[in-house]
């Protein structure tokens, strides 16, 4: 099933890529989010080439700013963005990405997030580890938050979180530096391959980190939620890392 999916996230990325800076139609799916006419042709091939080859599993999408489980039965479900980083995308900014995490029995057992415009492909099956255009990857080796490079999003209702602020000046003054590039998925694979040592947000969903969560997890790399607990995809924050500095991140975020 890992082929399948990586065959079908090159596909939808490639429709994302012939549409890139040509986009004619941008509507809202609530009062910020955007959605372009690449996210839904993206979505329809990643939907039907489920329904085609797994009629009997579900499949996790969003539709009109609301989680929307399709079809199927048993335990798997495919959870699915077609599209991370719609607002990169719709302005022209080259920082998105097509993902999809597979689920078994309430498990992530596989997961691939993949970049169009890098032609990157991470990768991860459980207990198989971690890839990047099919070369291992592995988490950053770095131990001490002073030394380590930072990246995290800035939630939709940015104005109705009040530790956000906190959160954010603390960490960036106590680390190398802060980065936010607008899509979680492409964040939490820069994570697992050790582009960046942790990353931290929230309000995201579950389509948003549950391919980064069996990426970072398979690369070494640990994920959580701010109280250090254990992470469920349904239910932000997260708190990700190499696993090294992720004591100290998780100091500034409780």
């Amino acid at each position: 099933m890992l082929n399948f999916a990586i065959e079908t996230a090159r596909d939808a990325g490639r429709i994302l890529l012939e549409k890139f800076g040509r986009i004619d139609t941008v509507t809202k799916k609530g009062d910020i989010n955007l959605v372009t006419e690449a996210d839904l042709a993206s979505e329809a091939l990643i939907i039907e080439r489920i329904k085609s080859h797994f009629p009997r599993h579900s499949i996790l999408a969003e539709e009109a700013g609301n989680a929307v489980v399709i079809g199927g039965e048993g335990g798997h479900k495919w959870i699915i963005d077609p599209l991370d980083g719609t607002t990169n995308y719709a302005h022209g900014y080259p920082c998105f990405c097509v993902t999809i995490a597979l689920e078994n029995d309430g498990e992530i057992v596989l997961g691939v997030t993949y970049d169009p415009t890098r032609d990157e492909l991470f990768t991860a099956e459980k207990g198989k580890g971690a890839a990047l255009n099919g070369k291992p990857m592995r988490v950053s080796s770095t131990d001490i938050l002073g030394n380590s490079l930072l990246v995290t999003g800035f939630p939709y209702d940015i104005k109705q979180r009040e530790d956000f602020a906190r959160h954010l000046t603390e960490l960036l003054l106590n680390s190398r530096g802060v980065r936010r590039d607008g899509s979680a998925a492409l964040d939490m694979a820069y994570v697992a391959c050790g582009r960046f040592d942790g990353f931290w947000e929230e309000g995201l969903n579950p389509w948003d980190v549950a391919a980064g969560k069996i990426l970072i997890e398979e690369a070494g790399g640990t994920v959580t939620y701010y109280d250090g607990s254990q992470f469920s995809i349904y239910r932000p924050p997260v708190c990700a890392s190499n696993g090294l500095i992720h004591s100290e991140m998780l100091g500034y975020l409780k």
